[in-house]
């Protein structure tokens, strides 16, 4: 018995000794922090830190300076923001870094900011609500040049039940630097169907969105550099990456789709649309390949007078034709977007051209606030 108590004082005390042992946990941070009157507090801890500034510049906080309290925790409250979603990150003695108190994050190739949600008094049509909810798929296929391809699938609630319907597709592709997550984690287009679906305002649809820069992942997968970023949206590199995104699209990606889901097979139930570089894709590939997709939605980009002229006569030279073989050509622009010139510029080429297109300008600039707006749009107008 004396000996238990010896080794049961020992443990006890060796225990004592670990704890004192342990560095300290500093304070715990809460941030983002969205309070009642819509200002957001944000905070960071960097005790030994020079300067911490606040990178939100889409809500009005370009690189603001943050202040320290005793506990080395930088904070600042802004606002109030206009309910909506938001990047921002942070910027350390010149670092810019995320904020690792969020696990909410952009996903894109080139930066990885924090994202910060500001609620609406009345849900948004892209709140997470009480209806019935679709499912968020990861999936793999044999992509083009012998890579494996990556792409995500949303479906309908109800799709596993009714297992004899079919539904309509939209293949959605996001933006330069963007991934396949994008329009859902940030664009929350699965949340915005599901919304409208319960309301009637949409029909159910299959969403596919795919990874839009198969030169990048062939390069990732074989051992070679990322290849960079192209400077010129139209110049003779950026198409060829269109092309090989074209047939990627056409030859790996939607074959698999037909064959591993429940799908309406024409061209009557096949939509695309994309955002800025997928935007431009989306344009380019419904053009080559007219009899594949009846409804076109082009968010914040554009095909320059010149390139229609030289690639896409089949579009401009029967506008009769086009007209009806086109149920919807969206062209959604922000006036304060880089792009919003030549946007305009195309659409009044189409004009001249005799081309039916909807036309929506919105404010607001080369942002996936806007992309919202145009998804909201075009969501409800789709295969009806």
């Amino acid at each position: 018995m004396k000996n238990k108590s010896l080794f049961l004082l020992i443990g006890l005390f060796v225990q004592i000794l670990v704890l004192h042992a342990q560095t300290p946990r500093g304070p715990i941070v809460v941030s983002p922090k969205v309070n009642a009157d819509k200002t957001v507090t944000f905070s960071y801890l960097a005790p030994n830190a020079t300067t911490v500034l606040l990178d939100g510049n889409q809500f009005g906080s370009a690189n603001v300076p943050m202040t320290k309290n005793t506990d080395g925790v930088w904070s600042i409250t802004v606002g109030p923001v206009k309910p909506d979603i938001y990047p921002y990150g942070f910027k350390v003695d010149g670092i810019t870094i995320n904020d690792p108190a969020n696990t909410y994050l952009f996903p894109n190739e080139r930066f990885k900011a924090s994202l910060v949600e500001i609620p609406s008094d009345s849900p948004a049509i892209y709140a997470l609500q009480n209806v019935p909810h679709g499912t968020v798929t990861y999936e793999y296929y044999p992509s083009v040049e012998g890579s494996t391809g990556t792409m995500v699938i949303y479906t309908p609630a109800g799709y596993t039940k009714e297992t004899a319907k079919k539904y309509p597709v939209y293949y959605l592709i996001s933006g330069t630097t963007d991934t396949e997550e994008t329009f859902w984690k940030v664009g929350k287009v699965n949340l915005m169907l599901d919304n409208m679906i319960a309301q009637g305002k949409a029909k159910p649809m299959i969403v596919v969105m795919p990874y839009g820069n198969p030169l990048a992942r062939i390069a990732e997968q074989t051992g070679k550099d990322k290849p960079s970023d192209v400077m010129s949206r139209d110049g003779e590199d950026a198409l060829k990456r269109m092309k090989l995104f074209e047939t990627d699209l056409i030859t790996k990606v939607m074959p698999y789709i037909e064959k591993n889901y429940r799908t309406i097979n024409n061209r009557d139930n096949r939509a695309i649309g994309g955002f800025s570089r997928g935007g431009g894709q989306t344009l380019r590939t419904a053009f080559n390949n007219v009899d594949k997709f009846a409804y076109v939605c082009s968010y914040a980009s554009y095909i320059s007078p010149a390139e229609m002229d030289k690639n896409f006569t089949n579009i401009t030279a029967n506008p009769a034709k086009t007209n009806k073989d086109f149920k919807l050509l969206f062209s959604g622009i922000g006036t304060e977007d880089f792009l919003y010139k030549g946007t305009t510029e195309w659409e009044n080429y189409l004009k001249d051209k005799k081309i039916n297109f909807k036309s929506y300008i919105t404010d607001g600039g080369h942002t996936w606030m806007n992309v919202k707006k145009y998804l909201n749009e075009t969501l409800p107008v789709l295969f009806k």
